[in-house]
């Protein structure tokens, strides 16, 4: 969770504030609709939570940082919530440890249900009493921003969750995704930016995250983006190449990590009789070749573009050019029910970029660190984005998993190196 830039319009006001805060949440509710009580207790790994504790800690959210300091008589739904559904935040006190969420099976499902329809209430109430005032307005679009973050990976944790599973179950049928046409089989080509100094960061008005600013100039030199994703089919000839086999496509660690964890193809990825398939969130399903690739660690996003004669693109590049495209903003997201990825559509004429948004998150080369004067917001709200500047690298674009309107330009994801359980791809880039 990140500190807020300025609340938007929408928010100006109690009875937009109201809508939007129910449709938020009822979104939430709708994801845990296919799951059985078993399906939300149980955590597949330590980066992964149990679907019951998304459910609880967004909702603590809003009971410890609006209620708590706006509701008259304020009085816990229950005390030991504020431990047990805390994520990382030590300015608010103490922590249920990460890889124990698990073992939670009390409270049970019914109850984190009833805790979510008593805060929803009483935010209600709260939002009722008149127009926001400016600080909890900003305070409340950042709750809702969260808790579309804690949406999307609501999803990925349940894709893991149900892949642990060696009858692959479905979480709920979804959509076969359309065919490409018929250029989508074509090439991806190269469109090629002029550099020179440029801004990135957000910009204007509207929300951002702590991490997005300040917006700030930075020189590059020129360069070319791939028109599209990286295929499942251009990853195969990768793997038939020895990719997986060959150390000089790979950083030191990431061959090391690639030898220690015996990888050999993108997770959720398994070879029989019948050939490849992937599992889906709709159960098992044949390899799609024009797919984009999905779920591949850094290290393999790094492989795969120096065995094609390319490299990943640096964050600025990406932004540059997503800040340029046409269509900016628009692309495969989770309203479409899918929840994965599409293949390209047909190869626009003059070279235009294609899936910037959606679909897959795009590995960047750049390490996430803060921005030129990057300051984090005071107090527990200010805790996220500063706290985890090392280690990890940014990823832009959103993905198929990732809240229509949630994704912008300047939008910052991150994550650690060997991390692969989320809709994570690549794009290439080159020097021109």
């Amino acid at each position: 969770m990140n500190a807020p830039g300025p609340p938007p319009a929408s928010l100006a006001g109690d009875v937009d504030a109201a809508r939007r805060y129910a449709a938020v949440r009822a979104a939430t509710e709708a994801l845990a609709q296919p799951l059985s009580a078993e399906d939300c207790c149980v955590q597949s790994m330590p980066d992964a939570s149990p679907a019951k504790w998304h459910l609880a800690h967004t909702t603590w959210f809003f009971e410890t940082f609006i209620l708590e300091a706006h509701e008259e008589g304020f009085r816990p739904f229950d005390p030991a919530y504020r431990v047990l559904f805390n994520s990382y935040y030590q300015g608010v006190g103490r922590q249920h440890p990460r890889p124990q969420r698990g073992l939670l099976t009390r409270p049970p499902l019914a109850t984190v249900l009833a805790y979510r329809a008593d805060v929803d209430a009483r935010m209600q109430r709260l939002l009722g009493r008149g127009a926001l005032p400016a600080g909890l307005g900003a305070l409340l679009e950042l709750g809702l921003q969260h808790e579309q973050q804690h949406q999307e990976l609501f999803v990925t944790d349940v894709k893991h969750l149900l892949w642990c599973n060696p009858l692959w179950p479905a979480y709920r049928d979804a959509p076969v995704p359309p065919p490409p046409g018929r250029a989508g089989a074509a090439q991806a080509g190269w469109r090629r930016f002029d550099g020179g100094l440029v801004e990135i960061g957000h910009a204007g008005e509207g929300f951002a995250f702590d991490n997005e600013l300040p917006r700030h100039a930075v020189y590059l030199r020129p360069y070319e983006l791939a028109t599209r994703l990286v295929t499942n089919a251009d990853y195969l000839a990768f793997m038939a190449d020895g990719g997986y086999r060959d150390p000089a496509h790979w950083l030191a660690e990431g061959w090391d990590w690639c030898c220690s964890q015996q990888v050999a193809h993108p997770m959720y990825w398994r070879r029989d009789e019948g050939g490849w398939s992937e599992f889906t969130l709709a159960g098992g399903r044949p390899l799609a070749p024009l797919q984009p690739v999905a779920h591949l660690s850094y290290y393999e996003a790094d492989a795969y573009a120096r065995w094609a004669g390319a490299r990943l693109p640096t964050e600025a590049e990406w932004e540059a050019a997503a800040a340029r495209a046409d269509g900016a903003e628009q692309g495969h997201f989770a309203d479409s029910g899918a929840l994965h990825p599409r293949p390209a559509p047909p190869l626009a004429q003059g070279g235009a970029l294609q899936q910037m948004f959606g679909d897959v998150w795009e590995w960047t080369r750049s390490s996430y660190a803060p921005y030129p004067g990057f300051s984090p917001a005071p107090g527990a709200v200010g805790e996220y984005n500063g706290k985890f500047m090392v280690n990890q690298y940014v990823l832009r674009g959103g993905s198929c998993a990732t809240p229509a309107g949630h994704a912008r330009a300047s939008y910052r994801n991150f994550f650690p190196t060997g991390a692969r359980w989320q809709f994570t791809g690549l794009r290439l880039a080159r020097d021109s």
